[in-house]
């Protein structure tokens, strides 16, 4: 995460500058990162007078911060912040049991040599079993992707259907990357310049040979191919007021002009990842807008399946009318404009990176178009969505 914010800082000029605030998190973090945003900081280049705080909404963490420091400009509460995001998966921290850490604390807070001898005692092999972390809703007791596969199965998702999303994501993110279209937004990180999930020679065949990953019965159709995988990264954004963005001599790419935040029950009725569907629908009526009023679309690619659910759904008048409580369906969109430049199957999904990169992804978007909108909407754990519109400038 320092090393995001360091470009960030190194690209735009900010060495030695003071922020009205910067906001980040991370989904999985060790108990010693309890100030992470704060220590990122102060290795950043920004001031150390600038502050820090930390949040999380699951995979929607990054675009949540977004959302946090545009409206503390909107309110005129500070003129600049930053927004951010960050998961390391491959070195996720293990936990004990907790009769194990109690032994441990006991130990720890003793006050003579015997007595921090006697909670050894208690020590059984069991207690030297780790929890290994993972992506388990504790109310259903199922991963996020035997969720899914429940959701793939209600709205009748085909692996075909999920393979080629997948297989574009990979098209589309090589294609980005060797015409340079992510160069200015890639901070390169021990001598990594490029997203290594990225899968050049992938084909439809190839992903229709991999086998179900998460419901093995015959009937699964979500693969390690068309999920997105737990990967290791971190994002940020610069946001801020127009006049201190002239101020600063500082192109303003897009503006962030509405988002919503929706929750289902997951646990009685909806799928686990179906909140979007909710959260754009509300935000399109209050922002007077159809779904079809888009140039482009960044829909967070946690499965395949997880981005076809949610855009059959806004094609269904069923769901429409009895869910969402509108007179007919929302209707389809151009799939062209959809993730154009890949997605999270591809360049993979540190879980509270997503957002911002998506957000950093619209804005050159729209900067490049010079006109036009465009519609985010990522999906979280717990049974939630965060979504925005973004306008080009």
């Amino acid at each position: 995460m320092t090393a995001a914010l360091e470009g960030l800082v190194n690209k735009l000029d900010l060495r030695g500058q003071i922020l009205g605030d910067v906001a980040l998190g991370a989904v999985i973090k060790h108990s010693r990162d309890w100030n992470l945003a704060r220590e990122c900081v102060i290795d950043s280049g920004l001031s150390i007078k600038t502050p820090g705080v930390d949040l999380q909404r699951a995979c929607g963490t990054s675009i949540e911060a977004a959302i946090m420091i545009a409206n503390k400009i909107a309110l005129g509460q500070i003129e600049a912040g930053v927004a951010g995001g960050t998961d390391t998966i491959s070195d996720a921290p293990v936990v004990y049991p907790d009769d194990y850490r109690r032994v441990l604390l006991d130990m720890h807070g003793a006050r003579s040599f015997m007595d921090r001898l006697k909670p050894i005692l208690r020590i059984r092999p069991q207690h030297f079993k780790p929890e290994l972390p993972g992506v388990t809703e504790p109310r259903t007791g199922l991963s996020m992707g035997e969720s899914m596969e429940l959701t793939a199965k209600k709205w009748d998702i085909q692996r075909e259907h999920q393979d080629q999303l997948a297989l574009s994501s990979h098209i589309k993110a090589a294609g980005a990357y060797d015409a340079g279209w992510y160069e200015d937004l890639v901070v390169s990180f021990h001598e990594c310049e490029e997203d290594n999930n990225i899968r050049r020679d992938t084909t439809f065949e190839k992903l229709s040979t991999l086998r179900p990953s998460f419901d093995k019965s015959g009937e699964g159709t979500m693969t390690a191919g068309n999920s997105t995988p737990l990967t290791d990264g971190a994002a940020a954004v610069l946001l801020a007021s127009e006049d201190w963005a002239r101020l600063k001599n500082l192109p303003v790419m897009a503006y962030l002009t509405f988002a919503k935040v929706a929750a289902v029950d997951f646990v009685k009725s909806e799928g686990l990842l179906m909140a979007p569907a909710y959260a754009v629908s509300d935000m399109l009526k209050q922002a007077n807008l159809a779904l079809q009023d888009f140039d482009f679309y960044e829909i967070h690619e946690a499965f395949a399946s997880q981005t076809i659910a949610t855009l059959k759904a806004w094609q269904s008048d069923e769901f429409c009318r009895n869910s969402l409580g509108r007179n007919q369906a929302m209707g389809p969109i151009d799939l062209s404009l959809l993730n154009v430049k890949g997605g999270s199957i591809a360049i993979g999904h540190p879980f509270a990176a997503t957002g911002a990169r998506i957000v950093a992804t619209m804005a050159k978007l729209l900067q490049e178009k010079g006109s036009g909108r465009g519609l985010i909407s990522v999906c979280t754990a717990g049974g939630m969505g965060v979504t925005a519109i973004m306008e080009a400038a």
